[in-house]
């Protein structure tokens, strides 16, 4: 009877702590921000953190646009593959607990689509072509700073 109770209880505990972990998985460590929109609570470095993969982000941005101008598409290819999902692959699990799960799939599929964007340079598409798959991704983060920002503790 004793063991059946331990049992019971231990069960109890870890499907309390699998729904609380569920919960910040999906919801991430928010609150309403100054402006309206949802503030994302970070400490100080991991906001710098993500703000430093921001600006990586819009460099390899200037560099597909770049290279489109001047019809390189070497050079297209190496500055969206510098911010493809090799990029992404080393984010520490605590911080990404503290994302929303809205942030993280916008954030992994900008990632993804620089590595799309990489390989159809290296396949020879047209420019205009790359051009739409670049104006698709920065559609992404446009909607992402429109509803998100990042909050220091």
């Amino acid at each position: 009877m004793f063991n059946s109770r331990i049992g019971l209880i231990a069960v109890i505990l870890w499907v309390a702590t699998a729904g609380v972990f569920s919960w910040f998985f999906v919801h991430g460590n928010t609150e309403v921000g100054s402006d309206g929109r949802n503030a994302i609570v970070l400490e100080a470095g991991e906001r710098s953190l993500i703000l430093g993969e921001m600006r990586s982000l819009l460099v390899a941005t200037q560099g597909v646009v770049q290279g489109i101008q001047q019809n390189d598409m070497k050079h297209v290819a190496q500055s969206a593959r510098a911010v493809g999902m090799a990029s992404a692959v080393d984010v520490n699990p605590a911080l990404m607990a503290k994302l929303p799960l809205e942030f993280k799939s916008l954030g992994m599929s900008v990632h993804h689509d620089m590595d799309d964007l990489a390989a159809a340079a290296e396949s020879g598409k047209p420019a205009p072509e790359l051009l739409g798959m670049l104006s698709t991704t920065m559609s992404k983060c446009v909607a992402c700073h429109s509803a998100w920002q990042l909050k220091a503790n």
